[in-house]
């Protein structure tokens, strides 16, 4: 490789007739990449330059993040010298696949603020660091978009994912048109949508997503479709549960949400949130057993301390409502939306057949949990019954959900919650959650703090069979701190310490340590 000073290989300063433009694609596996490269060559080449491309596999995320590099110089009938992989600021124009990639790349030094535009899709893939995290490890999109700024000196960034999808395509269309939108390259839409067209597969969608992506490039607003307007908010009702009439339905959501109106203003927006997802989960009725109990909230809530009590209620609430049961896991995998975005994400043309297979691991606990309350307590209760059963039960299943008879068994699980509440599960999970509510509540007076962070332990809740008892036993131990913590001014600052090591570390170890310190806290309140 020659060094950039070489006479061969002008600098960016150079005349245009010489001046080799160099362009890097960040994209993981299945986004397209190298599709998007031999389109960016086949557009140079169209317009009479000489171009490479070259690719350097990663081992980031997925199959591995690929850097896609691509060199282009006017053909002046002088070979120019082309380099293999990008250089730390040696980048005119870098294309980014999701948000964080652009957040590496810049991280690696191939953005600059004198020269480079940047492109990328904001949305999100996560990272394994941010999987990882039993609570919400997420990194900030914020920040990256906040150093992409300024790292840049052209920073083009929307949701490209979400483009390509409505116009069932791959994100590398879209990208694509952000590319000709952002004028970037000195090409003509056309010579784009000439690449586009002479790939000969999924050419009319590909050239949807990539117009639609070139005019938000550009500034210009699509309007939306038919199909992107507002739905109702109320979900319609599954086979198998119980059925109202149309305006039954309407009247009811409506009364509902009438209530949800007159709440306190800054704890409106969640509480609608938490509705919708209560009522998604089982019926108009469970939305009013929500707002009956968050009403009770809100009544201990003012505005001098900003509803925070109301709105992790609000929050919490819907969560604790909507557990984890094998009728909830059931009733998504039967879902006709599930079916329509598993063939979109796997790219099945209409008309053909997809085998879907679904892996259950149901436990004792699982099945007793959809008996009858007292047929399952009388399980659980007898240790020797329960032991003879989970052995027949506790086994790995493969059901094939294309086929009718795997279907029809999810399909009929799922139609199981019309009599959810007189399932054991649902009888555990009520129980649990008022004496969760109540303790938090009866904090409210004495200190607001603190029975705002009760409600928030809720997240350490989370998950399906085993997951969901690992999280009942960190949430558990967290609360246990609060004898210990009894009559301490930083009691609600101790709590959400515990709940924030119990979410950082899966194995519990930094609980451990951390309730060990409270411990010896109470210890020395003691002498």
């Amino acid at each position: 490789m020659l060094d950039q000073a070489s006479p061969l290989r002008p600098k960016p300063g150079a005349p245009d007739d010489e001046r080799v433009i160099k362009l890097a694609v960040l994209a993981v596996g299945g986004q397209g990449g190298g599709v998007l490269a031999d389109w960016i060559t086949d557009v140079a080449e169209r317009n009479g330059y000489i171009a490479q491309s070259t690719s350097v596999a990663g081992v980031a995320q997925r199959t591995g993040a690929t850097i896609y590099y691509i060199e282009m110089a006017r053909d002046t009938g002088r070979l120019p010298v082309f380099a293999l992989s990008p250089s730390q600021g040696d980048v005119d124009i870098l294309i980014a696949a999701e948000l964080m990639e652009a957040g590496r790349a810049i991280i690696r030094g191939f953005v600059t603020p004198e020269r480079t535009t940047l492109i990328t899709s904001s949305h999100r893939i996560a990272a394994v660091s941010e999987k990882i995290e039993p609570g919400d490890g997420r990194a900030s999109s914020e920040k990256v978009h906040a150093t992409a700024q300024a790292a840049a000196k052209r920073f083009i960034a929307f949701d490209m994912e979400k483009i390509a999808a409505d116009n069932g395509s791959m994100i590398s269309a879209s990208l694509l048109g952000a590319l000709a939108g952002s004028d970037a390259l000195p090409f003509r839409r056309e010579s784009y949508e000439q690449a586009i067209g002479a790939g000969g597969r999924g050419v009319k969608a590909s050239l949807a997503a990539f117009g639609a992506a070139c005019d938000r490039a550009r500034g210009i607003a699509a309007a939306p479709t038919g199909e992107q307007a507002a739905k109702p908010a109320v979900a319609e009702p599954r086979s198998g549960a119980k059925v109202s009439g149309p305006e039954t339905l309407l009247k009811g959501w409506q009364e509902l949400a009438a209530r949800v109106a007159a709440l306190p203003e800054p704890s409106r927006d969640m509480a609608e949130r938490g509705l919708k997802k209560v009522v998604d989960y089982q019926d108009i009725a469970y939305g009013g057993e929500y707002l009956d109990r968050l009403d009770k909230a809100v009544a201990l809530d003012n505005a001098e301390r900003g509803y925070t009590l109301s709105i992790a209620a609000a929050k919490h609430l819907a969560n604790a409502m909507c557990y984890d049961d094998m009728i909830r896991v059931a009733d998504l995998k039967t879902r006709s939306a599930r079916d329509k975005r598993v063939r979109k994400e796997v790219g099945v043309k209409e008309g053909s057949v997809l085998q879907v297979t679904e892996y259950f691991h149901p436990r004792i606990e699982e099945f007793c949990g959809t008996l009858p309350a007292g047929l399952g307590s009388y399980i659980e209760n007898r240790p020797k019954l329960a032991a003879f059963l989970d052995r027949r039960i506790n086994r790995g299943r493969h059901i094939r959900t294309d086929s009718f008879t795997g279907f029809a068994m999810l399909w009929f699980i799922g139609g199981l919650r019309r009599w959810r509440r007189r399932l054991l599960r649902h009888r555990v999970e009520v129980e649990h959650l008022e004496r969760w509510y109540g303790l938090a509540l009866s904090h409210a007076h004495e200190d607001y703090a603190l029975a705002t962070e009760i409600l928030n332990c809720r997240r350490l809740i989370k998950g399906y069979s085993d997951t969901h008892a690992r999280a009942q036993s960190k949430f558990d131990r967290v609360l246990s701190a609060l004898l210990m913590l009894k009559g301490r001014e930083d009691a609600a600052d101790w709590i959400r310490r515990l709940r924030e090591a119990a979410l950082k570390d899966e194995k519990g170890d930094m609980l451990d340590g951390a309730l060990k310190t409270v411990a010896t806290l109470g210890e020395g309140v003691a002498r």
